[in-house]
């Protein structure tokens, strides 16, 4: 089992808008950094190689820590002593082995879980105003009576307005012990007197798919956020549905994926690959985590045309599918380079509760590419590798990409790809500067736009209930004014407004409030529509997948 980790699950929050600029960056290196594809249910033996210098390691920590512990001048945190030692040693290994204390795993874990105990609410946090985005469709929330736009004041008696809580914390209190119940008040538009609520906590489905739809009678897209222990599952469920509404081509949308469960990403491979051909093989010390992963079953769409997207947030698991599909010319990758995760970790339990995931093996495609990017000892280097695309100009321009042909590889027809360092796609297209300069960045990750968006939505509530979806995303446009609104009230917060960066992002912004306004109005599907008209890649993807003879000299076919 390959695994990720975790992002903010607790209150069933979809993955967000793909334009987080360095902020997203950031989060994709910590989540690629901790997830991998780990091989689980392997017992842990001691090695019998080297015992000796084992053991004299060990006492020679056990006195040192000792000797501190006792004669130190001042008091010192032992056990935070031993978790820095540790995370230390493990650096020296590789990035991706890392130990997780026992405080921190259930939050870890929840990333990878098909579901959570909690009232099933999305919310928006700005200037300390904790915001309903939507309650989940037919979850406790929503049946209780929460309506997009409500304002959480309190939760289980404690303030949250005003109390500068992060959405950690904030998940925390709504989440708890199945069958609980807590209490919520709330401020609801053109109420005067708040409202108090008391809703049972259950499970709540933590779908790893954010979106599957038609975007044209024949065309499908399925949004797959991570692999999760039930996303093959929800996969072969919402592939199905769109076959039988007329699909016959495809675009799987893998941007931002950071990996998961191996087996749940070869799983869903083997929908696409025909026969019983290799997806994926291991490489370790010896012969004890060596394995070789093949198709098996008559899959659900082993012929159509078929578009993978892959971006630098596309690790691990993730490249596993990616690089299986390209070997095999099944699909056409479009997007950029992939992260460059190819270590397996194995994940072991510890008797403090705590969890080490140890690399135990590389991973490699059919052609035998390692997609594992450089690591050696300088963990800084690594940790600064994606920026450093950018600053050579990799995420703007294919030809500042550079493979060297020692690492050159053939597909199935003869194709040449390259190994080294992620999973290079077949279309490039480059990122949008704009959706990561700072100002619009800044407006983003302060909340800005969402709550502008959900303040609007309150307001025009009853006009865009009126509304078909197809009626608003066809007449609606955000206007001049509301775009100098809003940059007014971005500036009260802040951050503050640059004419010619305005001018530069306006017709993201205006995207990005239209897509808010339909997700409170019209759900996640009518999000993901929207943002279509301004996502660069998808719309290449799409050209690509409904130009079947294109399609076929870019696969060599």
């Amino acid at each position: 089992m390959p695994t990720s980790t975790p992002a903010n699950q607790a209150t069933g929050m979809p993955a967000g808008s793909r334009r987080r600029g360095w902020l997203r960056q950031a989060l994709l290196l910590v989540l690629a950094m901790g997830c991998g594809v780990l091989v689980a249910n392997n017992p842990f033996r001691p090695s019998s190689e080297n015992p000796d210098a084992t053991a004299r390691g060990y006492l020679r920590f056990k006195e040192i820590l000792s000797y501190v512990d006792r004669d130190y001048a001042d008091s010192v945190d032992t056990e935070g002593l031993a978790d820095y030692a540790v995370a230390q040693m493990l650096e020296k290994l590789d990035p991706h082995s890392v130990y997780i204390p026992a405080r921190d795993r259930e939050k870890t874990d929840s990333f990878l879980q098909s579901d959570y105990d909690g009232i099933g609410v999305e919310f928006n946090t700005f200037r300390d105003t904790v915001t309903v985005v939507a309650p989940l469709s037919g979850g406790p929330a929503e049946q209780a009576g929460v309506q997009a736009g409500d304002q959480i004041l309190s939760i289980g008696g404690k303030r949250v307005s005003g109390a500068h809580l992060t959405s950690g914390q904030l998940s925390q209190l709504l989440r708890g012990p199945r069958g609980s119940s807590v209490a919520i008040e709330l401020r609801r538009h053109r109420l005067a007197r708040s409202l108090s609520f008391s809703i049972a906590r259950r499970s709540i489905p933590n779908s790893s798919i954010d979106a599957a739809y038609l975007v044209d009678d024949q065309t499908g897209y399925i949004k797959v956020s991570r692999f999760a222990s039930n996303t093959y599952d929800e996969f072969k469920a919402a592939l199905a549905d769109l076959r039988h509404q007329g699909l016959t081509r495809l675009v799987l949308d893998l941007r931002g994926n950071p990996g998961g469960y191996l087996d749940r990403a070869t799983r869903l491979a083997d929908e696409f690959i025909a026969g019983s051909r290799k997806i994926v093989y291991t490489d370790g010390k010896g012969d004890q985590y060596d394995s070789q992963t093949y198709a098996k079953v008559a899959g659900e769409f082993e012929e159509g045309s078929l578009v993978v997207l892959v971006d630098e947030g596309s690790a691990s698991a993730a490249e596993v599918v990616a690089g299986a599909l390209q070997d095999h010319d099944r699909a056409t990758l479009v997007g950029r380079r992939t992260f460059g995760k190819g270590l397996v970790q194995q994940p072991i339990a510890l008797s403090d509760g705590g969890e080490l995931r140890l690399t135990i093996a590389r991973y490699y495609t059919p052609a035998g590419r390692s997609i594992q990017k450089p690591y050696g000892a300088n963990y800084a280097e690594y940790s600064a590798e994606l920026s450093g695309r950018s600053d050579r100009g990799e995420l703007q321009s294919a030809d500042s990409i550079h493979f060297s042909n020692k690492l050159r590889f053939r597909t199935d027809h003869g194709r040449t790809v390259y190994g080294g360092g992620g999973i290079m796609p077949d279309v490039f297209v480059p990122r949008d500067s704009v959706a990561h300069s700072v100002y619009y960045t800044k407006l983003l990750s302060h909340g800005v736009v969402r709550a502008f968006a959900l303040n609007f939505y309150q307001s025009q509530k009853a006009e865009l209930e009126g509304l078909r979806f197809e009626q608003f995303n066809a007449t609606f446009r955000i206007t001049d004014a509301q775009l100098l609104s809003l940059t007014a009230q971005a500036a009260q917060d802040g951050v503050k407004a640059d004419a010619a960066a305005v001018r530069r992002c306006a017709a993201l912004l205006r995207n990005q409030l239209k897509a808010y306004i339909a997700r409170s109005a019209y759900g996640t599907v009518a999000y993901y529509t929207v943002l279509r008209e301004q996502d660069a890649e998808l719309q290449r993807a799409l050209h690509v997948v409904s130009d079947s003879t294109a399609q076929l000299a870019l696969l060599g076919k």
